[in-house]
């Protein structure tokens, strides 16, 4: 390896000295070029700091478990990668550097061969020349020229990791192992060599039991990335191709987003089947109800405001009802005629038939708030008088029956979504969004229907 080089790049807010360097005006970039020395340009492409994307980069501070969130394609192998020759190489090729023993972890051994070992971002094809470690077939390790060492470990086979120790660890794509708890458990026993053993964790996110659980650890630091974050290495038109194919679905946030979509026992919806609500064509709405769960406090430390729009279809016997989820308009203001004049602004966006707002919190005031803007808007209060899952129960159901269907884009009310069980909330703060979801489907279908039922000409038909 040559000399150390030192290089200083400057543009205004750069993601890397590399992003810079590719971005920078041609001439400015071959000047730079040709100012360095031969070695100084041997050594270039392998000097990760410059190339690195921000969420490539290890994190500060004292850690054990440091977890790459990403979409397919956004760089988490080539950071896993590098990250082991940073733990591996010392100022020369023959140099110890901080780690001696290291394991290489992946669904089975050919996984992990073909990905962390050969892939195209993989150890080797990251390797300098003269820091490239030899691979072991008959031993399935990797040795580099300065004796540190990284064996390949299947975690579909738990038991292979009883017996060897390590100082470091590379673990890929941890999410989808069907082993991953097993598998995890007996890697932490051979985590025993060195002062400070770490482990990367490179993973497109899925909700399992072990990742959640390594998520919540207190040692564990999470960098997380869209696949649109290394779309300079990506071929053309991939990322354009791939979003129209699943766009709205819950691959594109899993697969491209890199969101961990949670999963909790107990919940009333789930992604897949809210996934299975996507609409894409509008039929002709009988009515439209924006409904409005208001904040009880109106500054920036406050809980949203849920705002939300559905339309419904209530023509015949109720059982033949059906209603679209149009849109998720909550948002955070500081002040009530914010939240009121972003509610109205949805209205008139849907043309929508009423305004529903609960007011357990802000009684009159309310309303008050809402008329000083548009005095002859039809507005309906509600008051709770049942907990959040009591009333989202008839709501849950009317999705089981397949009678409410989702546009695209509505994310956030989703996440909350499902997160709400029979117990109770299980995120963080309150279920704004859900509370209005409920509001509007209870005043466009469920109310509705039990007012129909209650007709004496209906009466005398049950």
């Amino acid at each position: 390896m040559p000399e150390a080089v030192s290089l200083t790049l400057r543009l205004p807010e750069p993601k890397s000295d590399g992003e810079w360097l590719a971005c920078a005006p041609r001439e400015v970039s071959e000047r730079f070029l040709n100012e360095l020395s031969a070695e100084a340009l041997a050594a270039l492409p392998y000097l990760f700091e410059i190339w690195a994307l921000p969420h490539q980069v290890p994190p500060g501070g004292e850690w054990r478990t440091w977890v790459i969130l990403g979409g397919r394609g956004a760089g988490k192998t080539r950071a896993g990668a590098e990250w082991v020759r940073a733990q591996v190489e010392g100022a020369g090729p023959w140099d110890a550097g901080r780690c001696r023993r290291l394991a290489l972890v992946g669904e089975t051994i050919d996984q992990a061969r073909e990905v962390m070992v050969f892939g195209e971002s993989g150890i080797l094809a990251c390797s300098p020349p003269d820091r490239r470690p030899e691979w072991q077939a008959t031993r399935k390790r990797l040795v580099w020229p300065n004796g540190a060492e990284a064996a390949v470990v299947s975690a579909s086979d738990p038991e292979s990791l009883r017996g060897p120790q390590f100082d470091a660890a590379w673990v890929d794509e941890l999410a989808k192992w069907k082993k991953a708890q097993e598998a995890w458990d007996m890697l932490a026993f051979t985590l025993r060599l060195g002062e400070a053993p770490r482990v990367v964790v490179t993973t497109t996110p899925q909700s399992t039991k072990v990742l959640k659980r390594i998520l919540a650890a207190p040692t564990t630091v999470v960098t997380r990335a869209p696949t649109e974050a290394n779309r300079a290495y990506l071929a053309q038109g991939f990322i354009e191709e791939v979003r129209a194919r699943y766009a709205g679905s819950v691959h594109e946030r899993q697969e491209l987003d890199g969101v961990l979509l949670e999963a909790v026992e107990g919940a009333l919806w789930s992604h897949k089947r809210l996934e299975a609500a996507r609409v894409t064509e509008l039929p002709r709405f009988s009515r439209v109800v924006v409904a409005v769960d208001p904040p009880v406090s109106g500054h920036a430390g406050s809980d949203e405001c849920g705002i939300v729009v559905v339309g419904a279809v209530t023509e015949g016997d109720p059982a033949s009802w059906r209603s679209v989820v149009l849109e998720d308009a909550s948002l955070r203001s500081t002040s009530p005629s914010g939240w009121a004049q972003a509610a109205l602004d949805a209205m008139a966006r849907h043309r929508a038939d009423r305004l529903v707002a609960e007011v357990n919190q802000g009684g009159n005031l309310v309303e008050s708030v809402v008329r000083q803007l548009d005095p002859m808007v039809a507005f309906r209060a509600v008051r709770a008088s049942a907990g959040k899952s009591a009333r989202a129960e008839p709501v849950a159901a009317l999705y089981e029956q397949g009678r409410v269907g989702h546009v695209a884009g509505l994310d956030d009310l989703e996440d909350q979504m499902c997160l709400m069980t029979v117990q109770g909330y299980e995120g963080r703060g309150s279920p704004d969004r859900v509370d209005a979801l409920v509001w509007a489907l209870t005043e466009a279908m469920i109310e509705p229907a039990r007012t129909y039922r209650q007709k004496p000409h209906v009466r005398s038909l049950i």
